[in-house]
């Protein structure tokens, strides 16, 4: 049976540890996915993100989403990790994550290439839809926005 990693983490994520977590002799295929802080967004300079999360539920999400993985698909090793940003002043504890860093690494191994494929979409999809992480994009203009995802179900749309 496969292994799981679930980390939210407050330093930068390490790809390289998700993929060596995953490699398996076993496994013809990992499948993996960072998603990044771009530096726009609907014509706006994108200069950083911040994140929230109820760490506790999003840990039970994400070990959810690992569950749902293994009964879809045959898989060895699932990687996920979430960057939730750095402390930058102890007071005020603002947590944040530059431009060209990434904030989600989720990897998979499987014998073959489609299980893995698929498992990836499955989490990065599920992931935005369920896991109780918030982003906050900020704007050299000096404006920002709480961005909501459009697959949450917890979402109400009018």
């Amino acid at each position: 049976m496969g292994m799981n990693r679930i980390e939210i983490l407050s330093c930068p994520l390490n790809v390289d540890k998700a993929v060596e977590f995953v490699t398996s002799p076993t496994s013809g295929a990992i499948s993996m996915f960072i998603g990044m802080t771009r530096n726009n967004f609907d014509g706006k300079k994108v200069i950083k993100l911040q994140y929230e999360a109820y760490t506790s539920m999003a840990e039970k999400e994400l070990n959810k989403i690992c569950q749902h993985i293994r009964e879809k698909w045959t898989v060895e090793h699932i990687c996920i990790y979430h960057r939730i940003g750095q402390v930058i002043y102890d007071i005020v504890n603002i947590l944040e994550v530059p431009v060209t860093e990434a904030s989600v690494v989720i990897a998979v191994s499987s014998p073959h290439r489609q299980e893995s494929l698929e498992a990836v979409h499955y989490a990065i999809d599920s992931l935005k839809a369920s896991v109780p992480i918030w982003k906050k994009e900020i704007y050299d203009e000096g404006d920002s926005i709480w961005k909501e995802n459009k697959e949450c179900h917890w979402t109400v749309t009018t």
